[in-house]
């Protein structure tokens, strides 16, 4: 819960191979037969949704797009990179790990990639599944649908490849307050979906499940969810279930060094990572019921922002930079040394960065009525061990936040460069 989540509105120019958006010209609902004759007929323009993580374009006018329009907005599958990492923040979201089966190796690793990718241009684009599809999507457009695919360091030893394992899939540090279940941590493989449709979402879950057959099974699966677009009166960054700001400082795709930070360069090592980046997600419960018993004000100590406008504590907007230097009357530091916000500043870190692009989740109530609640912790990088780790290292030895979070689990996954038109996610690893 690093102070570089899902940023501040923005209108950031859509990377390239990002989301694509088909507005209806009515206040009418476009069905996926609809919508895919419209995008035949038209052509795919470049849209204004697909910013870094969090960022969401006012529409014009300054009014929030009627909701009927947001099953329209497409996100393209095929680019330069994979589609869900620079993606604006869906409304819903699936992440599940895969093991393969006893048996598979890379011949039957490469024809899953192959299924998955076919499934994933399909779904994308607002078609049915290929074959035996369920119609849960029947009706909707792909609702900005995205499907990512990743590599855990357990499945190079499974497909003989690990001569091609990148260094910086090496297996995270242990961290103090970790209290990780090893059951719902790590896999050999590793997908990511958002859409900002809970039925196009789940359609593609289970679709893609469905295609592991016998090759791979379930490990673990975690759901997660943000605030939908239009939901409030002009485009803003998101709110954790703590109801914090959370996303001010997220690297921008404007920013010159940005690529540098979150993608592995084209001559980069392994060679198969090329456009690539690293995704290390946790599953970091939020014990509510402790935070709620907090005072506004000390919420604000422990965060180091306030929680109304996510400005420091220091003063101005939002996006106004932090005075670490200032104090009070009685010359005490006006944002604690404990603060969440001080602590993960990147240059309180050596410049580390990486972009975050989270869900929150509830999964129920425990016998006590304690929420099992929490954030669903994504985030991208060229290399983790120069974003997630020197900042959660830090973080371990002393964040105000850490009394009210728990990690339960983790993972680390490498996640290949996107699949250019007639090739699948994962080929040049595979067929390489």
């Amino acid at each position: 819960m690093a102070d570089q989540p899902t940023p501040e509105a923005t209108t950031e120019k859509t990377p390239p191979g990002e989301a694509v958006s088909q507005k209806p010209s009515s206040g009418g609902v476009f069905s996926r037969r609809r919508l895919l004759g419209t995008a035949g007929a038209t052509g795919l323009a470049l849209g204004a949704a697909g910013g870094a993580a969090g960022y969401a374009a006012a529409p014009a006018a300054d009014k929030a797009a009627p909701l009927t329009s947001l099953g329209a907005d497409t996100v393209m599958f095929h680019g330069k990179h994979q589609p869900g990492i620079t993606t604006a923040l869906q409304a819903r979201g699936h992440l599940v790990a895969f093991d393969l089966a006893a048996g598979a190796g890379r011949k039957e690793a490469a024809a899953l990639l192959r299924r998955w990718s076919t499934t994933a241009q399909r779904l994308m684009a607002g078609q049915a599944a290929a074959q035996d599809d369920t119609d849960v999507a029947r009706d909707a457009g792909p609702s900005s649908l995205t499907v990512t695919f990743g590599f855990g360091n357990s499945f190079f030893a499974r497909t003989g490849l690990e001569k091609q394992r990148p260094v910086a899939l090496d297996p995270l540090p242990d961290f103090s307050s970790d209290h990780l279940d090893k059951a719902r941590s790590n896999g050999d493989l590793w997908v990511q979906i958002g859409a900002d449709d809970a039925l196009v979402a789940f359609h593609a879950l289970r679709t893609l499940q469905k295609d592991a057959g016998s090759v791979a099974r379930v490990r673990w699966q975690m759901n997660g969810f943000n605030r939908s677009p239009g939901a409030t009166a002009q485009p803003m960054t998101a709110r954790n279930l703590m109801g914090q700001i959370d996303g001010t400082r997220n690297p921008k795709p404007s920013e010159s060094d940005f690529d540098r930070r979150i993608f592995v360069p084209a001559a980069g090592d392994p060679a198969w990572m090329a456009n690539g980046s690293y995704a290390v997600v946790r599953r970091i419960r939020m014990l509510l019921d402790d935070w709620e018993k907090l005072s506004v004000k000390a919420q604000e100590d422990v965060v180091g922002r306030k929680k109304s406008t996510g400005a420091p504590l220091t003063g101005g907007t939002e996006t106004t930079a932090m005075n670490l230097d200032k104090t009070d009357a009685d010359g005490n530091l006006v944002v604690p040394l404990n603060a969440h916000a001080r602590i993960t500043r990147p240059d309180q870190n050596g410049g580390a960065a990486m972009l975050r692009r989270p869900f929150s989740f509830h999964d129920g109530f425990d016998t006590d009525g304690v929420p099992d609640a929490g954030l669903l912790f994504v985030c991208w990088q060229a290399d983790p061990l120069r974003g997630f780790v020197p900042v959660q290292r830090k973080l371990d030895r002393g964040d105000a936040l850490s009394t009210f979070i728990r990690h339960e689990a983790s993972g680390l996954f490498a996640v290949p460069g996107g699949a250019a038109e007639g090739e699948y996610v994962g080929q040049r690893l595979l067929e390489g």
